[in-house]
C-alpha cells in the first residue's frame, strides 16, 4: 500500500486552499474582492489570512485606491510552492482510492 498523502494543514481548510488557488492566478488581488470571490466576511477572510501569513504563504500591501487606503494580497513563492504540493498530495490521494 502506498503511503497515504501528507496534506498542508494551513492550505488544507477550504477557504485558504480557494484563496491560494485563486491568488495563484494574479499578481495581488484587493482585499474586498478577495472577500466577495470566496463568500466570507471581513472577519473570517482576515483569520483565514492571519495564519497564511504566519505561514510565509501570503504577503499582505497597504496601497492607496480610489482615494482610500486598501489591502492588497501576495501568494509569495513559499505560498505558490506549498500550494503546489498540496494539489499534489490531493491528486496522490485521488489516485489511490480511484
Amino acid at each position: 500500500m502506498s503511503a497515504v498523502p501528507q496534506f498542508d494543514p494551513v492550505i488544507h481548510p477550504p477557504v485558504r486552499l480557494q484563496l491560494a488557488a485563486a491568488l495563484s492566478k494574479v499578481s495581488d488581488m484587493e482585499f474586498g474582492r478577495a472577500r466577495d470571490l470566496l463568500g466570507v466576511s471581513d472577519s473570517v477572510l482576515s483569520k483565514h489570512l492571519a495564519q497564511m501569513q504566519e505561514a510565509g504563504y501570503v504577503r499582505l500591501r497597504k496601497a492607496p485606491l480610489g482615494g482610500r487606503q486598501r489591502t492588497w494580497l501576495v501568494l509569495t513563492s513559499q505560498g505558490r510552492s506549498a500550494l503546489q504540493g498540496h494539489v499534489r498530495a490531493l491528486q496522490d490521494l485521488a489516485g489511490i482510492i480511484g
